[in-house]
């Protein structure tokens, strides 16, 4: 993928520190655990579109991740965020994750999202918040 090299070109960041949990038995951090540090970005950009759990919610249809360093604990990193594509009802974000310290990208997901409404069952047009933040 390696779409975006640096976080200054990411407008959304969230940042975090590795914790011991997340290690596996090869002593660095767990593959699957760098979908939870993309959720828990991903979950401050739905609080800022005001995204609930009924009616005007979401749902992930599809989750690409391409791995390209390895991470030990403790680390920080820095999840930069951005909206990469905007259809008529689902929308694509490009995660990349950095190594705070050594700036460079550790790994890359593209996730397609749908918009959904909960209260009627089915798949809406995008909202218009999100659409806002497609510029960004």
């Amino acid at each position: 993928m390696k779409t975006q090299t640096k976080i200054t070109d990411f407008y959304f960041t969230h940042h975090l520190r590795t914790r011991w949990s997340d290690c596996d038995a090869f002593r660095h951090i767990n593959n699957a655990t760098y979908l939870s540090y993309i959720e828990d970005a991903r979950l401050e950009l739905m609080r800022r579109w005001g995204i609930t759990q009924d009616g005007k919610s979401v749902i992930v249809a599809s989750v690409k991740i391409d791995y390209y360093k390895q991470v030990v604990h403790p680390t920080e990193l820095i999840i930069g965020q951005k909206i990469t594509r905007i259809g008529n009802k689902s929308f694509d974000i490009t995660s990349i994750v950095f190594n705070n310290d050594t700036k460079e990208a550790v790994c890359e997901s593209v996730i397609t999202i749908v918009c959904f409404d909960f209260s009627i069952n089915k798949t809406v047009s995008v909202y218009n918040k999100i659409k806002e933040d497609y510029n960004k």
